[in-house]
């Protein structure tokens, strides 16, 4: 009896401990699951921002970047008119002189650079000449002095303003610039406005809130209508940088904005109002090319932290949850002691098999990324190749339009060596020896300018190793212009050449540098075949670190249709063209360090050549 006792205090002290244990088990798997689930929540959510935060970060560069280039596609309006000379003479002239022409031109120039108008101010601060001299609104003959664009540009030379306009009340950009005449005497100002409607269209339709801040914290440019001349923080009146005297706005101007901004460069979680309902977003900024502008963007999270957040938590309540449950079958297989053993090689078997698989998978990934990795460096050593073999066709291609020019070159002297051989030899008949040493010294001449011809050819023709020296602008010039004179002779194409200094030095190569003037100005006579009084132009520009190679010709210029996708890969408007030479071109100067690029010109088409300066 007292063994049966013995007995069932045993087994009742090993089901105590048992429950025990269990109990354990199931309050440690309760605190971990929580706590695992908080920090795996955490870490998604700052994994989430994090990665909401970079895409916020590159939205508002690109918004910034179109911003710059709308800026900079508007600022070279005012620099380019204040040097136009007839802008100066009619500035230069009595009030009430005739402005029609320069009317008419501000009218085009504005049309087609979607300007919201252009107008000239004299020194008195009249407008003489505008975009809008047809509408009623004209600025022609408005008094103009007082506004800060015209003060600026008058005393610094070139002003930026923004505000909203005394007449249409609408709000933009004033770009002025000063206007001196020959002597160097300010006459007047040219001012560009430039409105933002169409930038502003396109911010709103990304679904993605930006807005411009001047450096006090003035609200200019918005996707939001109702945020303009809005402000970061409260303002005070005294001391704000927008100028907006004498202009009626809407009665939140000037109040901050219904959220707060963080005044951090970093990506941050806002909460912001926007339709009437408040939205979580994503707060980034970018700068601009503008002094002291922001441009600062909201993405829209669209719950992707919150989800993250949740599938983060339930995941790591889930795979805890199934940790905890084979601990628990491992518990209860443990107190059996038969089954323990098989339970535990079983899984050192399992686990065994997991780490071969495994091993072998991360072998085969090896191998296929080691085979990726060989084939990616023959396909680069097969584009190198093949870029280079398209610039020696190009090559060739330039050689076999040349040819007929560069043999008409050679029949010229060897028709004159002809000549000058009979007549040495006629004056050594007769005896007079010192009467043939001129026509023999003319045919040594002919001779020499035949060999420079050929040698010319045969060191353009040459495929080489390109390789990056100082190179003499002037002897590349020369180089193109000895295999390109005969057929611009023959085309009646005359060549208007600017002669730049003897050391002008580049950095690039030669002959290659010389392919790419020979295409150029093959493609220039080209287009002036049905042109009048074709003429070609060459004229160099040198900027400091930069030189400027100019090729212009009067012809009819680039088709609009093309024009945006001019250096892409067979893109042509030659009915036999393959569209690859400007592309050549454009890979070569690029090769260099430089730029090749199509400069909008009133008249035929200008390429640009921007090279560096040795």
């Amino acid at each position: 009896m007292p063994f049966r006792r013995f007995d069932f205090r045993i087994l009742a002290f090993w089901r105590t401990r048992s429950r025990r244990i269990w109990f354990a088990l199931i309050l440690t798997w309760l605190i971990v699951t929580v706590a695992a689930a908080y920090l795996a929540g955490a870490t998604a959510r700052r994994d989430a921002s994090a990665e909401l935060g970079r895409q916020s970060e590159a939205a508002a560069a690109l918004h910034a970047a179109v911003l710059r280039s709308e800026l900079e596609k508007h600022r070279s309006l005012p620099l380019a008119l204040a040097t136009d000379p007839e802008i100066a003479q009619l500035l230069d002239a009595a009030p009430g002189a005739s402005s029609e022409a320069i009317n008419r031109k501000l009218e085009e120039l504005a049309r087609q650079t979607r300007a919201a108008v252009i107008y000239v101010i004299d020194a008195k601060g009249q407008t003489r000449a505008a975009s809008n001299w047809r509408l009623p609104t004209s600025f022609v003959g408005a008094d103009y002095s007082f506004r800060p664009y015209f003060i600026g540009a008058m005393r610094n030379g070139r002003a930026e303003f923004f505000a909203l306009g005394t007449v249409s009340g609408r709000p933009g950009l004033y770009l002025s610039r000063r206007v001196d005449d020959a002597r160097g005497r300010p006459v007047g100002v040219v001012v560009v406005k430039v409105e933002f409607d169409a930038l502003e269209a396109e911010w709103a339709a990304s679904g993605e809130p930006a807005y411009v801040v001047d450096p006090g914290g003035v609200i200019l440019i918005t996707s939001v209508p109702e945020w303009r001349f809005r402000t970061l923080k409260p303002l005070d009146l005294a001391s704000r940088q927008l100028t907006l005297a004498d202009q009626t706005l809407g009665h939140e101007a000037l109040t901050p904005l219904p959220f707060a901004t963080p005044d951090t460069n970093r990506p941050s979680l806002i909460k912001a109002p926007l339709g009437g309902v408040e939205r979580d977003w994503m707060h980034s900024r970018a700068g601009t090319a503008t002094p002291g502008w922001t441009l600062h963007l909201l993405t829209p999270t669209r719950g992707a932290v919150e989800r993250a957040t949740a599938n983060a938590r339930a995941l790591t309540a889930l795979i805890l949850t199934l940790i905890f449950g084979v601990g628990g079958v491992l518990l209860r297989r443990r107190q059996q002691a038969v089954a323990r053993e098989r339970a535990t090689e079983a899984a050192r078997i399992e686990l065994e098999r997991r780490i071969a698989e495994r091993t072998q998978d991360l072998s085969d990934a090896n191998m296929a990324l080691n085979r990726q990795i060989e084939e990616r460096q023959l396909a680069e050593a097969a584009r190198e190749a093949l870029r280079d073999e398209l610039v020696q066709a190009g090559k060739l291609a330039a050689l076999g339009q040349i040819a007929a020019g560069v043999a008409h070159e050679i029949n010229q002297p060897v028709a004159a060596i002809r000549t000058q051989a009979e007549t040495a030899a006629a004056y050594l008949e007769r005896d007079q020896a010192s009467k043939a040493a001129r026509p023999l010294q003319k045919i040594g001449d002919l001779t020499a300018r035949i060999g420079a011809i050929t040698q010319e050819l045969r060191a353009f023709s040459r495929k080489a190793e390109p390789r990056l020296e100082a190179v003499p602008l002037p002897q590349a010039i020369d180089g193109a212009l000895l295999l390109l004179g005969g057929r611009m002779r023959q085309l009646g194409v005359r060549l208007v050449r600017e002669k730049p200094p003897a050391n002008l030095m580049i950095m690039g190569d030669r002959f290659r540098l010389e392919q790419v003037i020979v295409n150029l100005m093959q493609n220039a006579m080209e287009a002036l075949e049905d042109t009048p009084a074709p003429v070609v132009t060459l004229s160099i520009l040198h900027r400091g670190a930069e030189i400027d190679l100019i090729v212009a010709d009067n012809g009819p210029g680039v088709p609009a249709d093309i024009r945006d996708q001019l250096f892409t890969p067979f893109v042509t408007s030659k009915p036999n063209g393959l569209g690859l030479g400007l592309v050549i071109c454009r890979d070569i100067i690029a090769s260099f360090g430089g730029e090749l690029s199509l400069r909008p010109s009133p008249a035929g088409a200008e390429f640009v050549i921007t090279l560096k300066a040795a």
